[in-house]
């Protein structure tokens, strides 16, 4: 056989054994469901009474249709974009959607409420659903689709769901930071975080109680770096806040290193992992082109210093190409960004519960 056809040869055959070489996939999950904030609020309050609404534009400018679900972003949160990747369905719904049919109940749905968080005092004027009110959601949730498909099925969907857990931000924000109400109470930062990590833990278990086995808990992002947190502490230089990022990486620790070890440990057959959402934002903030960001201290919709929620509006401008800001308003991420945590997200549930 010639040189040039022997060569030929030897590619086509590297070629059909590297395209039968199987790609890792997700682990099978029959439903994801959503506990937390407006970073996983998927249209919840629509249907509360509430200023803490995006069901307006521009918010949604990216969504399919460029609809205004409810959703604090231009386009999908993550929860949505790991369905689709899993091949679930595409989007989650919210539970309070009161036209959802049988077939999107089962397959998972969102309980989150935007401005919630797990100190009751977070919800008091805003009138969100707070995250210990959330199970109760979850309660009717677990009636209704016992009623669709039986108790047996009903266990099995549950102990087998992808719950994910996403909150705490607010908390910091409303309470200690901006507004430091709780600082009379808790003297130090890390008593505040000791008492929103009570208040979680107390809701992990509440949540496997009722059936649920697979849990994803987020921790903190950089808190000093949200662009309306910019604002706050530093107008002219726009540079982040290095105490409230430093608070976010020691709670980011406990989280990680004490609390969700030893929840696992006391709850029999349960996995519950860490989601680092902290360090892959502050890559996208000191790396922005490694992404395709041009811009990381400032929101698209309007000056990207102050909106969000009401005073993101049809009236506001935006930036002319979203994907290039890592924040769409001066509090939420924008769909580019979370497709990027979804990534690194799906990678961590590849590597951890592949083999649970």
């Amino acid at each position: 056989m010639p040189r040039s056809s022997t060569l030929l040869f030897i590619l086509i055959a590297t070629i059909a054994v590297e395209c039968n070489v199987e790609k890792p996939t997700l682990p099978k999950f029959p439903a994801i469901l959503v506990f937390g904030d407006s970073t996983v609020d998927t249209g919840n309050n629509n249907y509360i009474l509430t200023p803490f609404k995006g069901d307006h534009p521009p918010y949604g400018l990216n969504f399919p249709g460029s609809f205004s679900t409810g959703r604090f972003s231009n386009g999908k949160l993550v929860p949505d974009i790991l369905a689709s990747m899993m091949g679930l369905k595409e989007t989650i719904p919210p539970f309070l959607d009161p036209n959802l049919s049988d077939r999107e109940i089962l397959t998972g749905v969102s309980f989150a409420s935007a401005g919630s968080g797990f100190d009751e005092l977070t919800t008091s004027l805003s009138r969100v659903i707070p995250m210990s009110k959330q199970p109760c959601l979850f309660e009717q949730y677990v009636k209704r689709v016992e009623g669709v498909v039986g108790r047996d099925e009903a266990a099995r969907i549950l102990s087998g769901a992808l719950v994910i857990v996403s909150a705490g931000t607010n908390d910091f924000i409303f309470n200690y930071y901006d507004v430091p109400t709780r600082r009379i109470q808790f003297v130090t930062v890390g008593m505040y975080q000791d008492f929103l990590l009570n208040k979680l833990q107390n809701m992990v278990k509440e949540l496997y109680n009722l059936g649920c086995r697979k849990m994803v808990v987020s921790g903190l992002p950089p808190i000093g770096c949200l662009p309306i947190q910019i604002t706050a502490k530093s107008t002219i230089l726009r540079s982040c806040s290095r105490k409230e990022n430093a608070d976010a990486q020691s709670y980011n620790h406990k989280l990680e290193k004490q609390l969700l070890p030893q929840l696992e440990a006391e709850l029999p057959r349960s996995k519950i992992i860490y989601v680092d959402s902290y360090n892959p934002l502050m890559d996208m903030i000191n790396e922005p082109h490694k992404y395709g960001f041009v811009e990381t201290r400032r929101g698209c919709c309007g000056t990207g210093f102050l909106e969000a929620g009401p005073l993101c509006t049809r009236l506001t401008p935006v930036c002319a190409n979203p994907s290039q800001y890592l924040f769409w308003d001066s509090i939420h991420p924008g769909e580019s960004t979370y497709r990027i945590l979804s990534e690194k997200l799906s990678a961590s549930l590849l590597t951890k519960l592949s083999l649970f």
